[in-house]
């Protein structure tokens, strides 16, 4: 039976036989493509080159290339875990033809692999065919059909229309017709399968798709001929395997298998036995691997973007262990050490970065169950304080908005109390929000308009901060910022955003005109220039310059960055890897992986290493088209998940110190920064630990605003003649004072007591002495019985401050409250403050509502 490794390395070598050039996987984290968060195809990153803005590597190449669909054009997600054969990351095999071999060698070399030398049975194969398009005005694909004959009998060709048989890779650009390869996987079928082509069985599914690219879709959807044909194939791993280890699911297969095994041993469930926690199986499995591979190649989960992203699919898998396995605590960091080992020869980078991935996931975790359980005490809260038989379509989304609640969560919750859930309300506000979020991200790209041929994207701006350029193509775009402009010049001195350093700004001129540039980024290899006005006349040649400050303060902080990092390593170990950063003008952040809070010293010693480095006049030391083994040999750090060519860009300050593959602007000596300063650390998520500091200008800027402060200090202490004794004076007799005060309250706090009793809970409406906030009271009060739950409410004129202060659970308390009656407020688990609308009989109230103390909701 042939193994997965087997099945790809039979993959490669056969084309490599075809004079394919083999290349290795581009990350999975699209980074110079802001119309796309992840790769989800394998031709994605040869988008420029079928754009006709990039020189292919080889006229002929094959891969095997990491993919992740879930948002956008090519989502699998929704239907992840609930059939048998969809995934969320998956491996495709892919071969490539630009402008060299076409139609009849694509289909011929995919008979030839398929048949004679993975053996798949040719009478259990099936293709379809793209059968043309009137609105289009584009004909039935004969010649693709014709080739097809050769192979397979007419009865097992079949024509269908765009949807399944024209392949776009977006709203515009390159396409074509495409033509599938099914199989038939039935074990004991004896009729055909032609009627079941595209039909949704999962046994009856599509594995290779030869897409003959030969189109360009224009903004105004109108197709043009491409100069070049092209071919772009690609193969699902997953379902290849399937099919040749005799499969009937992609989760049965050896990919799958052990991940499978180890979700059965941490739920206790036998697999095969229940189809509802068979689905939560198969979404961990699934969304465990496209986490791993993620965070491997640079995306931590967040709250926007790819990171978002990320996020929803690591808490889509911890609902359903939650929900269907009875997994309450974190479990999908213990899978990534068995897929590291799993992918220890293909991809290695799993393996080199799992502990961090691994705490990265934990963390998550963990705050995402704190996250169920608050969504648990608002559900609860909300049936126990409304009577009603239906629970609002709004309370639904909030759930799953705000808490991570899908919706059969919460009718399984409504069912178990003999209650049903507002369908409708819960669409028109998910419908509403999908709106909202469209509006918001939503931008109109027009077509590109030639201006000029010749090359473009040409880089100088290492050696130059102006130059004579022409403009080669400009383009309009629409969006939630209004009407901009981009532009492509032949040669740019403007560095685009990218490595976490921010773009150069500057303007192009001639003549009376001056284009503003306000941002520069990177589409694959093509350099776009954002201008908010395009000239009147774009041809010719024009004058382009950065604002050289900018640039200045950027360089030198970016070269921080990598004196930091060494210093980061130096200090606390070889482990430090860089995980992100932001190099602006004027500040740097730096994330980087390590497992604790940095202490005062660790932090003092890696300030001065930095500072020692400075000052020591570091030569930069810049290797611009080195062999990347040769880089790797010297020590240069790498980064997973930057895609780097054969031949790299070295950095190199203090010689072994600082070598590193980067493609940023840097200082030509350290002296030019001459001071560092951290100006905090924190957490940036679980195992990764965040730096901001300053350099250069940005330092000395902050060192004037200290001393400005410093002096109005004096200012306010009528200029003392020593100003550290005078503070020093003040802050003991404010001590004094406070010591004096708490005594007050705490007699005051003791008189309440003795007119209250005593008990184990005290509700009651007070009016505060002046001086004495609802914090202090409370405070004095738990002094006196430190084992009570107190619960004030002060009256003001248009609402009413409550406090809270428990053993424990004070904030859950509080939040019960604000959700039933209105309100807000926030704290700790000990002592708890907010505001509440006015309420009539509080008291009373109160009462009613704080019953639940002693429900599991509270106790939660």
């Amino acid at each position: 039976m042939w193994s997965t490794g087997q099945i790809r390395r039979a993959f490669l070598d056969f084309f490599a036989g075809k004079g394919h050039l083999i290349v290795p996987s581009a990350p999975l984290v699209n980074k110079n493509d802001p119309t796309l968060f992840f790769v989800n195809a394998g031709m994605n990153p040869f988008k420029d080159v079928f754009m006709g803005f990039k020189e292919a590597p080889a006229p002929r190449v094959a891969d095997t290339q990491k993919c992740l669909r879930v948002s956008g054009k090519h989502n699998d997600l929704e239907e992840v875990g609930h059939d048998t054969y969809h995934h969320t990351f998956f491996e495709m095999l892919g071969n490539w033809s630009f402008g060299d071999y076409f139609k009849a060698e694509a289909i011929a070399w995919a008979w030839e692999l398929l048949t004679q030398v993975y053996k798949l049975p040719p009478d259990r194969l099936y293709v379809t065919v793209f059968g043309g398009d009137e609105e289009w005005g584009l004909p039935k694909d004969e010649e693709t059909y014709a080739l097809w004959q050769q192979y397979v009998p007419a009865e097992r060709i079949r024509f269908f229309g765009r949807k399944d048989n024209f392949w776009e890779m977006g709203d515009t650009g390159p396409c074509g017709p495409c033509t599938e390869i099914h199989i038939d996987l039935r074990t004991e079928a004896e009729d055909s399968a032609a009627p079941l082509l595209n039909s949704g069985h999962p046994l009856v599914i599509e594995i290779w798709n030869l897409v003959f690219i030969q189109y360009n879709r224009r903004s105004d959807g109108s197709l043009e001929p491409l100069p070049i044909k092209s071919v772009d194939t690609g193969m699902g791993l997953e379902r290849l395997a399937m099919a040749l280890q005799g499969k009937t699911s992609t989760y049965d297969t050896d990919i799958f298998l052990s991940l499978r095994q180890a979700v059965e041993k941490l739920s206790g469930y036998s697999y095969g036995t229940d189809a509802k926690k068979d689905v939560a199986v198969r979404v961990i499995s699934d969304h465990i691997r496209a986490l791993g591979f993620a965070i491997a190649d640079g995306q931590s989960p967040s709250n926007v973007g790819a990171g978002y992203v990320l996020r929803r699919l690591l808490r889509r898998a911890v609902r359903y262990g939650y929900q269907f396995l009875g997994l309450s605590e974190p479990f999908l960091h213990s899978l990534i050490p068995l897929l590291a080992e799993q992918y220890a020869d293909t991809f290695p980078e799993l393996q080199a970065q799992a502990d961090t991935i691994q705490n990265i996931i934990a963390g998550e975790e963990e705050s995402f169950l704190r996250t169920l359980g608050r969504g648990m005490a608002r559900l609860e809260g909300f049936l126990a304080h409304h009577q009603v038989q239906t629970i609002p379509g709004e309370v639904a989304f909030e759930l799953y908005d705000t808490y991570g609640f899908p919706l059969d969560l919460t009718q399984l919750i409504a069912r178990e109390r003999g209650l049903s859930v507002d369908i409708s309300g819960y669409e028109q506000a998910l419908a509403a929000q999908k709106a909202r979020s469209r509006r918001a991200t939503e931008r109109s790209f027009g077509d590109w308009l030639e201006i000029e041929e010749g090359t473009h994207s040409h880089f100088i701006g290492y050696d130059a901060y102006e130059a004579r350029v022409r403009i080669i193509r400009m383009r309009q775009v629409e969006g939630a910022k209004g009407r901009q402009y981009h532009v492509v010049l032949d040669k740019t001195p403007f560095y685009p955003e990218g490595g976490g350093q921010v773009s150069d700004t500057g303007y192009l001129r001639r003549g009376r005109d001056r284009l503003d540039v306000i941002h520069v980024y990177k589409e694959q290899e093509t350099i776009i220039h954002v201008l908010s006005a395009l000239p009147e006349n774009p041809e010719g040649e024009w004058y382009a310059a950065i604002d050289i400050a900018r640039r200045t303060g950027t360089s030198h902080h970016h070269t921080a960055t990598h004196l930091l990092h060494a210093a980061l390593r130096e200090v606390l170990g070889p482990h430090v890897r860089q995980s992100g950063s932001l190099v602006a003008p004027d500040r740097l952040r730096f994330d980087f992986s390590h497992p604790h809070k940095l202490t005062s010293e660790e932090l003092s010693t890696i300030e001065r290493v930095v500072n020692d480095k400075i000052a020591a006049a570091l030569v930069r030391r810049e290797y611009r088209d080195l062999p990347y083994q040769a880089a790797i040999a010297k020590g240069a750090l790498a980064f997973f998940g930057e895609k780097y060519g054969e031949r790299v860009r070295m950095i190199e300050f203090g010689g072994k110190f600082s070598r590193e593959l980067c493609g940023g602007t840097h200082a030509t000596n350290t002296l030019e920064l001459r001071y560092f300063k951290i100006l905090s650390e924190s957490a940036s998520a679980a195992g990764i630990r965040r730096i901001e500091a300053i350099t250069g200008d940005s330092y000395f800027a902050w060192v004037r605003d200290r001393l400005n402060e410093i002096e109005q200090v004096r200012s306010l202490l009528k200029h003392p003649p020593q100003l550290l004794k005078s503070v020093e004076k003040l802050l003991a007799e404010k001590e004094a004072w406070e010591t004096q005060h708490n005594a007050w309250i705490r007699l005051y706090a003791e008189m309440l007591l003795a007119h209250w009793g005593e008990k184990k809970l005290y509700i009651a409406e007070t009016r505060l002495p002046d001086g004495v906030g609802v914090r202090e009271l409370l405070l004095a009060l738990q002094r006196v019985r430190p084992t009570a739950t107190f619960v004030l409410v002060i009256p003001r004129d248009d609402s009413m401050d409550i406090g809270i202060c428990a053993p424990d659970k004070a904030q859950n308390l509080l939040n019960h409250i604000c959700q039933a009656i209105g309100g807000r407020g926030g704290g700790q688990q000990k002592l708890a403050t907010g505001k509440l609308p006015p309420l009539p009989d509080a008291v009373k109230r109160l009462t009613e509502l704080l019953q639940l103390i002693e429900s599991p909701a509270y106790k939660d």
